[in-house]
């Protein structure tokens, strides 16, 4: 009844305007009926519409609103962790909030009235769909974000390898702060031999985290998601190495450079070793013995005696 009830209300001003036009437009001729449906027209305008046109039942509307709390919320935190980036490390409770949130109006259904469903009501009774929108919004962003790839598997913090990649890069902050001594890094050329001396091994064992923490990555990994690593992981290296690298000028030795000078050297060898050997292969051929024809002849003069003989 009480969507009945509700069209009610809102075909009635319809009405009584339309009432009104009838009786204004038969001009001075006023019949009895013209009279009784301008007392009823009278009547419906001045009862008017409820103040408060309930849209939304009491519970849906408090799910609707919980989600709207939780996407100012997780909005207000992707925003303040986008430089540098922070966005998996401190934001994935609000993100999982949200879940959670969407997740309770998918499923209420409420009672068994139809008007009760939140899900029919909130999420596909407009074009526009605005919850969905939001939803799908956050969902793609988190994705991009690969931030379930430095998350625990429930999502309900961050993983090991992650939390000691992410103590690596601020002992390295650390260290790059300790040994710079003042100097005005981002003005003038200065000499950081202090700092590449003394955050070598740090930088080194971020470095050596980062390449290992890739390669899991690209074989499945801890979570089997993307081959990227989050972005949080990806910016703080990114950030570390530009600093080293551009401000810093520091390097770190290969420590692969014996087996690529070795393979090097001998793929420039490889050629020499062919030359060498069809050289030699041709002189030998060279060198196979000839009978000269008049030991040939007596050869031949000895073999018919003896066959006569």
């Amino acid at each position: 009844m009480a969507p009945l009830r509700c069209l009610g209300w809102v075909l009635m001003p319809a009405l009584a305007l339309a009432l009104l036009g009838l009786a204004a437009a038969a001009g001075p001729r006023r019949t009895p009926a013209l009279e009784l449906a301008e007392e009823l027209a009278e009547e419906l305008w001045s009862a008017g519409l409820p103040g408060d046109l309930p849209e939304l039942e009491p519970e849906c509307r408090s799910l609707l609103a919980a989600f709207a709390e939780g996407s100012a919320a997780l909005t207000d935190c992707l925003g303040r962790r986008a430089r540098p980036v922070r966005l998996c490390q401190g934001c994935h409770g609000h993100y999982r909030r949200l879940l959670a949130q969407y997740g309770s109006i998918a499923r209420a259904v409420g009672n068994s009235s139809e008007s009760h469903n939140c899900a029919k009501s909130i999420l596909t009774s407009d074009r526009l769909q605005i919850v969905v929108t939001l939803s799908e919004f956050f969902n793609e962003t988190w994705e991009a974000a690969n931030c379930a790839n430095c998350l625990k598997n429930n999502s309900e913090g961050l993983s090991n390898s992650t939390e000691e990649f992410l103590d690596l890069f601020n002992k390295s902050l650390t260290c790059f702060e300790h040994n710079l001594q003042g100097q005005t890094v981002y003005l003038s050329p200065n000499n950081h031999t202090e700092v590449c001396k003394n955050c070598n091994e740090t930088y080194t064992k971020l470095n050596d985290l980062y390449n290992h923490l890739q390669r899991m990555n690209r074989q499945g990994g801890e979570s089997g998601h993307s081959a990227h690593l989050c972005i949080d992981v990806e910016d703080a290296m990114n950030i570390t190495r530009k600093l080293w690298s551009r401000t810093f000028n520091c390097s770190v030795p290969c420590s692969d450079t014996v087996p690529v000078i070795a393979v090097s050297s001998f793929i420039l060898f490889l050629p020499i070793v062919f030359y060498l050997s069809s050289f030699l292969h041709s002189k030998q051929k060279k060198r196979i013995l000839i009978l000269p024809k008049r030991i040939q002849s007596n050869a031949s003069l000895v073999n018919i005696q003896e066959k006569y003989s």
